[in-house]
């Protein structure tokens, strides 16, 4: 009885979190208009422009009301345009509702967008996949689009694609049938669309290789998950698995190998549990920068870390890691030479013979 008339008068914690987004939406709305104006070349000037203000080092989040209503304007100017959609010629009529602008900024946001069938979910996932894909390009990992079959993953795509080029964004699609080299070409894409299996079967193969230039995979920043309960829940249920012949002389192989990964494993343990330790002690001192610099080289050299995973839980921590992050992928000149401050970071995470600091195994 008490919590209806608490909702009754204050609405539930859906409605007021919705509520919050609403200026958010009419500011979009707002600077859409202003957009009308602007040339076709003037879009991916935008794109260029946002790409630099997150480089610099400004919170995307205050970028997405302009990021938002540039792809709302590209969709405005398809609007009659034809192309070939999974072999049938599609006409463009489609402008994002203000509705649709609410769920693109809670998927942006990280959270559960629920929709029904027909209402557009599949261009509610441009708005954030655009902006994400800008600040994937920057980490240099692409972003993803998880559906539930081939042939959905490849209409999206044609589907979608027109609007993400007319951007500057680069949009690819893995299909169960393209080999290594070709599956390589289209992660390298900014927005890759594609199965939960195929994603899910290429992550496994990629942590098989011997070379790190064999994976296919660029990295994990941003996904969006259509058909989420399916998906993660009902799908799930099913694991992934890769078989094959093993040959006899891999068990010998096996048993050299397995006490040197065992010491380089703890070796590793116990250089991100310091690095984490540090991190906390320069947090209380209030060197937030340096403390985040030590997260990263954490999540480095360990991302599955659960210290780290509690870290990163603690509030403002996250957001303290993503601007420290991107500060550290801007360019600098070393000896003469351009490199980025993180590829100095990675080089006191890894413990690997091939950097220049190694970290001695015995």
């Amino acid at each position: 009885m008490l919590k209806f008339l608490v909702e009754k008068l204050i609405g539930s914690r859906n409605e007021r979190e919705i509520k919050k987004l609403w200026p958010i939406v009419e500011k979009i709305n707002t600077i859409y208009e202003t957009y009308h104006s602007l040339k076709d070349e003037d879009l991916i000037k935008k794109t260029e422009e946002f790409e630099k203000r997150i480089r610099d080092g400004e919170d995307p989040f205050n970028i997405l009301p302009e990021a938002f209503a540039l792809v709302k304007e590209a969709t405005r100017r398809l609007c009659g345009k034809k192309w070939e959609v999974t072999g049938h010629m599609w006409e463009w009529n489609m402008i994002p509702f203000d509705v649709q602008l609410l769920g693109a900024i809670v998927l942006f946001q990280g959270k559960i967008a629920e929709m029904k069938t027909g209402e557009g979910k599949t261009l509610v996932a441009t708005m954030p996949l655009y902006l994400h894909g800008i600040i994937g390009r920057i980490k240099g990992t692409g972003v993803h689009l998880v559906t539930v079959n081939d042939y959905l993953a490849r209409r999206d795509r044609q589907w979608m694609g027109p609007v993400y080029e007319s951007l500057g964004l680069s949009v690819g699609v893995i299909q169960n049938e393209m080999d290594n080299a070709r599956r390589k070409i289209e992660y390298q894409k900014d927005i890759t669309y594609g199965t939960n299996n195929e994603f899910g079967f290429d992550y496994l193969r990629d942590n098989m290789v011997y070379r790190a230039e064999d994976r296919v995979q660029r990295g994990h920043y941003y996904a969006i998950v259509d058909e989420v309960d399916s998906i993660l829940i009902d799908e799930a249920r099913t694991p992934l698995i890769i078989s094959g012949p093993v040959e006899y002389s891999s068990a010998e192989i096996y048993k050299a190998m397995k006490p040197l990964a065992e010491n380089l494993v703890r070796k590793q343990t116990q250089l991100v549990t310091q690095l984490l330790f540090v991190a906390e002690n320069l947090l209380r001192q209030g060197k937030e920068f340096e403390a985040a610099e030590k997260i990263i080289q954490a999540k480095l050299g360990m991302p599955k870390a659960k210290k780290l995973f509690k870290m990163l839980q603690e509030p403002g921590v996250m957001k303290l890691v993503d601007k420290v992050e991107l500060e550290l992928m801007k360019e600098i000149n070393v000896g003469g030479e351009k490199t980025k401050r993180i590829e100095e970071l990675k080089e006191v995470t890894f413990i690997s013979g091939l950097t220049r600091n190694p970290i001695p195994l015995k």
